[in-house]
């Protein structure tokens, strides 16, 4: 018995060391640096949606994924391609009990053309009292997708234009929420609402690795390429705002995965690595990438979000937003021992940060579904400024952390392990 648990001992070790072998061969610092200084130039024009920046970059990663061999999607492309509308108001017209409103008091959020409703439409009706936060109150009525209209009271006066910040690209929905600034609550009421409504082409670019045995499970490796674009120049007179580390850092890290896992042909599962867009915009690319699949095929997810500077504990260490929420990290954690890298749980519970990327929603169908970065909430310097530039990162390091990825999943890519499911049922708590 002796020998045989010393016999297992050195070949499960003598796969580790040649596994790091492999790493330490096939992601290279150098080819780490010409992705990353590719996605932070200045001409990619800070990657902002609907620029032709986001375009070029898009490009490359598409061809950083046929490089790679990675095999296309069902349509024989790398673009995921989908629409969110902009509803542009013309106009609106607005009666209750015999009174007309002031169409200042009127904020219709739809991506309908033509609305024309009263008392008997049907539509859900809330009240927003004196008393009630406008914005805790109004948001969940929002996303509840049912169609509403919310009587808010006249004491939100000063408040009730910012419902406006609402108004923005969204996916075509069919609900429609009207908000009226009023101290009554009616009893007869009509409201008539026109809008233009504007189409807008995004597209994620989605590269696919078949696996051998376990080929309709899937293990997803991503991020978000999208970033801010150019705005206001800072004191230097800069005003692109490169996104460096948001996130072109993590998509260097797909790409580098994606060439990684090709290579060493280790996936008995299905591997597919993506690039999202307009994350910034509101985790567009995320939500609808992830409405693709069904949520019980998909075995873990591993987002990766800003890994371009040193943690909190330093280098070689990263950490896993929701870490209590499955045993990923456990997994990753065995499959580290041995090295000197370390993954902890997410030291920023407070920021909530496992509901703010693009694991979000599928982590909320139950898919063990991370994200993995070093950025310091409390003290980036250059989050979200044009600051944050390739010479801000420590590239050496960006390096060690996606060789950590690629080693600390080889079990769940293989096939070896399969992390346990969020509970959805915890996931507000």
């Amino acid at each position: 018995m002796k020998k045989l648990l010393l016999t297992a001992f050195f070949l499960s070790y003598f796969c580790f060391v040649l596994h790091a072998q492999k790493v330490d061969r096939y992601i290279k610092e150098k080819k780490v640096k010409k992705i990353e200084t590719t996605l932070a130039a200045d001409d990619m024009q800070g990657r902002g949606v609907f620029t032709p920046g986001i375009e070029k970059a898009a490009a490359f990663i598409a061809a950083e994924f046929k490089k790679a061999r990675l095999q296309p999607m069902e349509n024989g492309t790398y673009f995921q391609e989908f629409e969110l509308v902009e509803p542009k108001q013309e106009n609106v017209r607005g009666i209750i009990n015999d009174e007309v409103i002031d169409t200042k008091n009127i904020v219709t959020l739809t991506t309908q053309e033509n609305l024309s409703l009263n008392e008997r439409s049907g539509y859900k009706t809330w009240v927003i009292g004196p008393e009630d936060n406008l914005f805790r109150t109004a948001y969940p009525i929002i996303r509840s997708s049912e169609n509403a209209v919310v009587w808010v009271n006249t004491a939100h006066a000063a408040n009730f234009v910012n419902l406006q910040r609402f108004k923005r690209e969204t996916f075509r929905t069919a609900s429609s929420v009207i908000f009226v600034l009023t101290d009554k609550t009616p009893e007869h009421y009509s409201l008539e609402v026109t809008h233009t409504i504007i189409p807008k082409k995004l597209k994620n670019i989605v590269g696919i690795l078949p696996g051998k045995s376990k080929k309709d499970e899937y293990v997803i490796f991503s991020g978000h390429y999208d970033h801010l674009g150019i705005g206001e120049p800072d004191e230097k007179g800069d005003s692109i705002f490169n996104g460096a580390n948001d996130d072109a850092a993590g998509i260097t890290a797909v790409i580098s995965l994606a060439n990684y896992f090709r290579k060493v042909k280790n996936n008995e599962r299905t591997i597919i690595f993506a690039a999202f867009t307009a994350e910034e915009t509101g985790g567009y690319g995320s939500q609808y990438f992830s409405g693709q699949f069904e949520p019980d095929k998909v075995v873990a997810m591993f987002n990766i979000e800003m890994i371009g500077t040193d943690s909190k504990w330093g280098k070689n260490s990263a950490y896993i937003t929701g870490y209590d929420k499955s045993d990923m990290g456990q997994i990753l954690e065995k499959n580290l021992a041995g090295t000197n890298f370390k993954f902890y749980p997410d030291p920023y519970p407070d920021q909530q940060l496992f509901y703010r990327s693009d694991n979000a929603t599928l982590a909320m169908l139950g898919v063990p579904a991370h994200t993995i970065s070093t950025s310091k909430m409390d003290s980036e310097p250059f989050y979200h400024t044009p600051g944050d530039e390739v010479q801000t990162l420590d590239l050496a390091n960006m390096t060690e952390i996606i060789k950590a990825i690629a080693l600390s999943s080889r079990t769940i890519v293989s096939g070896q392990d399969t992390p346990s499911r969020v509970d959805t049922t915890q996931l507000g708590r």
